[in-house]
């Protein structure tokens, strides 16, 4: 079922064949802040009104989210919406910067309104406001627009890995385990809120951010549904996020892309390929030429000191290069004297080549004493 949405703020609404923007006619809508409202969302057991105690489904929901980690909860509140049990009305708040953006093209395909961020609901629109991957800080005016306040889909068992990029972070420093947390959302600072609740997930030795990453939006998507479904009597029993244990996941750039050799051991340089894939390829720089590193491989098959190198001096010197003897790897000593193997390698303004090519084009061109990755 669904029901028209009054253009509140600027928006974008689903017309046939092209968008809408508009500007926002409260006069519309009967509902004004008042002192009530005020007291409706105040973090802890004071979060909801004596009366928010007995509310019941459907609800009425305002989804946030950019991206295709937020796909799996959406998709999950637009079924329930057509059920009509658990969600009644459902709407989207969404940048409208970047050209990709699968969480407009769902609600769009889907004839759900879709609101352009910053947009500020009207107090008691609805009934609760749901995050996946929204990326913006939301100011304490917006929370405070929902009497049953805010939730978010968090990708790491908080307070571990707080921040934009907790994937990341967690493949990066070897986490063996990561996990969602459902969360409440609170002003001013990202990550910060009460639990609602937990699920741990595996991080396996092969896998790479984009396998956690889409096992983590499906896992997140049941653990909101479940947490709605428990509405509101889960957010009393949300606990305070552990004093200890808090970590941070920064947003990344394309520097963290770049090998240190002198620094990074084999499995470092292995976890950081893992924790970039998907979105970053990793980068070494060979004689003033930036090359991509493909298909890493720790391993490589085992041959004596001597057969690794006729150069004995390249032996201790981190981020040296030779062509494994098989011909299958381009292999590279990091900081630990233990060797990784890459199956291809990336030049600018060719596709990508063999090890064997890369050899024969370029290692080959210099001394032994040149084989060096910096």
């Amino acid at each position: 079922m669904k029901f028209p949405v009054q253009l509140t703020d600027k928006c974008v609404c689903k017309l046939p064949y092209y968008y809408f923007a508009g500007i926002s006619h409260r006069k519309h809508v009967n509902i004004t802040r008042h002192k009530v409202l005020s007291n409706l969302y105040r973090r802890g057991l004071t979060t909801l009104s004596e009366n928010a105690r007995f509310w019941k489904p459907p609800w009425r929901v305002l989804f946030f989210g950019t991206d295709d980690f937020s796909i799996p909860s959406l998709s999950m509140l637009y079924k329930e919406l057509e059920k009509d049990k658990l969600i009644r009305r459902l709407a989207v708040v969404t940048s409208l910067k970047a050209k990709k953006n699968p969480v407009r093209d769902f609600a769009i395909a889907n004839e759900l309104t879709v609101f352009r961020w910053p947009y500020h609901p009207i107090p008691g629109e609805y009934d609760i406001g749901l995050v996946a991957s929204f990326g913006h800080l939301i100011p304490e005016r917006v929370i405070e627009s929902f009497p049953l306040g805010m939730l978010n889909v968090h990708a790491s068992l908080l307070p571990r890995w707080r921040g934009a990029a907790p994937i990341i972070y967690a493949i990066l420093n070897g986490d063996t385990e990561t996990g969602i947390t459902i969360m409440q959302v609170e002003p001013r600072r990202f990550d910060i809120g009460k639990i609602v609740s937990q699920e741990t997930c595996p991080i396996s030795p092969v896998d790479t951010a984009v396998t956690v990453r889409a096992r983590l939006a499906d896992m997140g998507s049941q653990l909101l549904h479940s947490a709605l479904q428990d509405l509101p009597h889960c957010l009393y029993k949300s606990v305070p996020q552990p004093e200890s244990g808090i970590t941070y996941a920064p947003r990344v750039t394309s520097a963290l892309s770049l090998v240190d050799w002198k620094n990074m051991d084999a499995e470092t340089v292995y976890n950081l390929y893992r924790a970039l894939a998907g979105l970053y390829s990793l980068r070494t720089s060979w004689h003033g030429m930036m090359v991509k590193l493909f298909e890493p491989s720790l391993e490589l098959e085992v041959c004596d000191r001597e057969q690794r190198t006729s150069n004995s001096w390249l032996l201790n010197t981190a981020g040296c290069v030779e062509l494994d003897p098989t011909g299958n790897y381009l292999r590279v000593l990091c900081a630990n004297k233990q060797w990784i193997g890459f199956r291809a390698i990336g030049v600018p303004g060719k596709k990508r080549m063999s090890p064997q090519d890369f050899y024969n084009g370029y290692i080959s061109k210099h001394s032994a004493v040149e084989w060096i990755f910096t």
